[in-house]
């Protein structure tokens, strides 16, 4: 089996991810209730003791409420950085010292043929980091949370055949929204989130033969829209000319149910 992904959640209320090769599975952040977590996974037959290891992007609670409940209960290893696990001692509670794994931002991990590798991004967390997960010649990136697109991030996620991105916001809406405005300040800046436009723009140079598909991540339930972010992120890839050269998909996420198995050897 080839390697294979759901997104059981994405959003600000929450964010998890299952990646699979058939030899090892991983969860990717643990931003709902033990509980809410369990539900998510069932829908997609998992459990927690399917599990090998639990990996964490940055300490926000919409990333990391139930990993003390998860790790303590089902003994999972968790891997983060040394800064991010200075956070999650204060925010998680005691995670036993044998599953603390302390991972140096852009090294990897390997589980057998699956291979977890972090980055640095751009967010107001501590250290936050996005993955690259590889099996054999597959490549599934999984980069949310961003202020803006650096040219590190570019490089790390070059050829991946499937993209997860962050299309967090439409900045009219947000503009035009209730938050005060030192919160849109920080959602708009280079430690904030990653709008529609920014998303499409950056996508018409991160795209390429070996892309497969594109899922739109952790869209705001107040500033966005699905169909918002698919449509504003395929024109500018349309008036790009992506479409008309290269094979690539756009495929959405939900805040309320998972996505599908994906397998990435799938056109």
């Amino acid at each position: 089996m080839g390697l294979r992904f759901t997104i059981l959640s994405s959003g600000s209320t929450g964010n998890a991810t299952v990646v699979d090769n058939g030899e090892a599975k991983v969860l990717l952040d643990a931003g709902f209730s033990g509980k809410k977590l369990e539900q998510l996974m069932t829908e997609r037959g998992l459990a927690f003791s399917d599990l090998d290891a639990v990996f964490i992007t940055h300490e926000h609670s919409d990333h990391i409420k139930g990993l003390g409940a998860i790790a303590r209960k089902h003994n999972l290893p968790v891997y983060a950085n040394e800064k991010t696990w200075e956070e999650l001692d204060r925010l998680c509670g005691q995670i036993p010292e044998d599953n603390r794994q302390v991972m140096d931002t852009g090294s990897a991990v390997d589980f057998g043929s699956l291979k977890v590798e972090s980055f640095g991004i751009s967010h107001d967390a501590a250290e936050p980091v996005a993955y690259n997960f590889y099996s054999e010649d597959e490549k599934l990136s999984v980069a949310t949370d961003l202020g803006y697109l650096s040219g590190k991030v570019k490089e790390s996620v070059k050829d991946a055949d499937v993209l997860v991105l962050e299309s967090n916001h439409d900045v009219g809406m947000l503009r035009m929204g209730s938050y005060p405005w030192n919160i849109k300040r920080r959602i708009l800046s280079d430690l904030g989130h990653l709008s529609n436009d920014a998303a499409g723009e950056g996508l018409c140079e991160l795209v390429s033969g070996q892309t497969k598909r594109v899922y739109l991540a952790h869209l705001s339930r107040n500033h966005n829209m699905t169909d918002l972010a698919r449509l504003t992120v395929g024109n500018i890839m349309e008036e790009n000319g992506i479409f008309d050269n290269l094979p690539v998909k756009l495929k959405d996420t939900y805040f309320d149910r998972p996505t599908e198995w994906d397998a990435l050897e799938e056109e």
